[in-house]
């Protein structure tokens, strides 16, 4: 269940055997959720953080009219609200994009792990600073970038995120949202998450089929989006 995460982390830096036994001794039971399933809400105080097992989960912010705004896409071995063991009341839902399964870390066993293990605690440390990058990143393309390099970066950034998991590889990747879905990512509409698609299509980058995603030429598709992946950490360097 776990073996997505120490993947990823592996991918920045060693982990120790008893590190490894740590974070799967840190999940409780993971249980199911349903596409459309908030799993934490805005204003609540878990007193857990939650591991993605499976599915995709977004970072939700509604706005006054009902609309919403996905401020991240979390992928397979993500802890989607490791945040919440800090800031403790929740200032934007966790909302399950796909059929998902989830696990429970109880904040008291995460404070263990920060009291006894500093090395992980930096590495989880980091996920959180790598979250905030990606925010960072989203922001910008928003603001100064079109729709189809948007969406060209997306495709990137999912797919790297993806194959760091092992969940991912020969640039192919499962994505089984919806366009609205990836509208509410980019903050765009639909309309011109179809047309950026036929854009990427025609000049045969990408193909996006019944929930699965094939980047057909990755130094185009890069190129377009002026994508960098230095923000996603995935050299190792230790911590």
């Amino acid at each position: 269940m776990i073996s997505p995460l120490v993947s990823k982390l592996e991918r920045r830096d060693e982990l120790s055997d008893a590190e490894r036994l740590a974070l799967a001794n840190v999940l409780d039971k993971a249980r199911p959720v349903a596409a459309g399933e908030t799993i934490i809400g805005e204003g609540s105080r878990p007193e857990h953080s939650t591991f993605l097992v499976s599915g995709f989960v977004g970072r939700v912010s509604f706005v006054a009219d009902g609309g919403r705004q996905i401020t991240e896409l979390n992928v397979p071995g993500d802890f989607i609200d490791l945040h919440s063991f800090l800031i403790k009341e929740m200032d934007h839902s966790l909302v399950a994009l796909t059929d998902a399964l989830v696990a429970p870390a109880p904040h008291s066993a995460l404070k263990t792990i920060t009291e006894e293990l500093p090395h992980l605690t930096r590495l989880l440390w980091l996920e959180t600073v790598i979250d905030a990058a990606v925010h960072r990143q989203w922001l910008v393309a928003m603001g100064r970038k079109e729709a189809a390099p948007r969406l060209a970066q997306l495709f990137c950034e999912i797919y790297l995120r993806l194959e760091a998991a092992g969940l991912a590889a020969d640039n192919a990747f499962d994505l089984p949202l919806t366009q609205s879905d990836v509208a509410d990512i980019l903050g765009i509409t639909t309309v011109h998450v179809n047309r950026s698609l036929m854009s990427l299509r025609d000049q045969n980058l990408v193909e996006w089929r019944r929930g699965q995603v094939l980047i057909l030429d990755w130094t185009g598709l890069s190129g377009l989006a002026d994508f960098d992946p230095t923000y996603l950490r995935l050299k190792k360097v230790p911590v």
